[in-house]
């Protein structure tokens, strides 16, 4: 029983121990300073007699009941800086920043934060306001507002010297002083600014001129590039609609073409055929009647000429003769008759021989002719009539040589019709001309005088009228 009793007073005893610790245990946080008071301490740099004892980053014993412990904060403050001044030049401003401090890391500086602000650390940011309120006034009153403007440094750097040894005192350090505005309620800043403005703004304009033409240009020839590119596109793309439609065209033609040449060709052979087939029949005429009939009668005609002219020169050879021979014989005047009167007869004898040869010739020729159309009836009429066809056409033309007026009616129809008679007539005068030369004899005498006379119709006038019912 002893034993218990006496362990749990051991335990009570070490409880009590560690919760005595605990009580007397203070450890200063790194943004905090421990201040101890309620006893004499003398900390090295600090002043004697200042009865607290400074712990920073560490931990420390503190009697309970004896010694206070309070905390200074070290973390950084700032204060909004809004101070209306005026500058060397009469010009009131109002300039706007912002001032960042905090209780400097030194145990001195720390001493000096705690006499002043142990308490009253949320007025720290005021009293600060305070201070460099008044020495920027200071500072600004012997700056012009050119100076402000151009060199800021210059005037944080002053605020801040001028503000040292005063923040020093109090146990503050500045980290950062920053000027953000100053504020020109008389418009003095703008006016100041207004040259440069309007120059800037100038320069801007031009510059913006100057955009905007080379823009324009540019948008300008890319407007011109596009528009030639969609020329030469369409004119592209026409050209090879064209060669499209081109090819499609032949494409379609290819058959009706080929058809076409085909047919073209097929008529062209036939032309050829019957050209080769007219013109052997034309050769074979030449060859089979009409050089043999043209020979056979230049035979006759070249044999009746030689005969003629023979019989002309021994005729009149025998006249000569008969004539020298009386004159020689008889007188002058007797001689002269005589021989005047052989020589007529003999000249008529010559001209009764030649025309007697003549007409042997003729003979000749009639039967020529006539052999020739017992051979080849047909050939030899269409030479003959193919020779006088002119003659044929003109005759039969003459028919209406004397009409005065012609009245068609019927149109094209009777014009037709009138034609069609005109020609029966004339194949009706064919067919007569091969009677005649059919029905001629080889021996028969050619006809003379005036039977052989053509038989002119007499001159006469009238109106023909050719119509359905002529």
């Amino acid at each position: 029983m002893s034993l218990w009793i006496l362990a749990g007073a051991v335990v009570g005893a070490v409880a009590f121990l560690i919760a005595l610790f605990k009580l007397m245990w203070r450890v200063a946080e790194p943004n905090e300073a421990l201040i101890i008071s309620g006893s004499n301490h003398r900390t090295e740099g600090l002043g004697e007699g200042m009865g607290f004892r400074i712990v920073t980053g560490r931990g420390t014993l503190v009697v309970p009941g004896v010694q206070a412990v309070r905390k200074l904060s070290l973390d950084l403050n700032e204060t909004q800086l809004s101070v209306e001044c005026v500058t060397h030049q009469g010009i009131p401003l109002k300039v706007r920043g912002v001032v960042i401090f905090k209780v400097g890391d030194d145990f001195v500086s720390i001493a000096n934060a705690a006499r002043r602000f142990l308490d009253q650390q949320k007025l720290m940011s005021e009293r600060v306001h305070i201070v460099f309120a008044g020495h920027l006034r200071a500072i600004v009153g012997g700056l012009t507002v050119e100076d402000m403007i151009r060199d800021r440094e210059k005037l944080t750097g002053q605020a801040r010297s001028a503000c040292g040894t005063e923040m020093e005192k109090l146990g503050l350090i500045v980290d950062s002083l920053q000027i953000h505005e100053i504020e020109d309620p008389t418009g003095y800043i703008k006016n100041l600014a207004a040259p440069h403005a309007a120059a800037v703004q100038r320069d801007a304009r031009i510059a913006q001129a100057e955009a905007n033409r080379r823009a324009t240009e540019a948008e300008q020839q890319a407007a011109a590039r596009m528009s030639e590119a969609t020329r030469d596109s369409e004119i592209l793309q026409a050209g090879y609609q064209a060669e499209r439609d081109q090819a499609s065209a032949k494409a379609r033609q290819a058959g009706p073409l080929a058809d076409a040449g085909a047919r073209q060709e097929v008529v062209v052979q036939e032309t050829r055929v019957a050209e080769l087939e007219s013109h052997f029949k034309e050769q074979q005429l030449q060859t089979e009647v009409r050089k043999p009939a043209d020979a056979l009668a230049y035979e006759k005609r070249t044999l009746a000429a030689a005969d003629r002219d023979a019989r002309i020169l021994a005729a009149e050879a025998e006249a000569k003769k008969t004539e020298l021979a009386s004159a020689a014989q008889a007188s002058a005047t007797r001689v002269t008759g005589e021989a005047e009167a052989a020589a007529a007869h003999a000249k008529g004898l010559a001209v009764a021989e030649a025309t007697r040869a003549k007409g042997l010739a003729e003979a000749e020729g009639i039967k020529a002719r006539a052999a020739a159309l017992a051979e080849n009836q047909e050939a030899v009429v269409a030479q003959q009539l193919a020779e006088k066809w002119p003659e044929i056409v003109e005759a039969g033309a003459s028919a209406f040589g004397n009409v005065d007026q012609m009245v068609l009616l019927n149109g094209a129809d009777g014009m037709s019709e009138m034609f069609a008679k005109a020609l029966t007539m004339g194949g009706t005068g064919l067919g007569l001309a091969r009677q005649l030369l059919a029905g001629m004899k080889p021996d028969a005498p050619a006809p003379s005088g005036p039977a052989a006379a053509e038989v002119v119709p007499a001159q006469r006038t009238e109106e023909i009228t050719i119509g359905d019912d002529a």
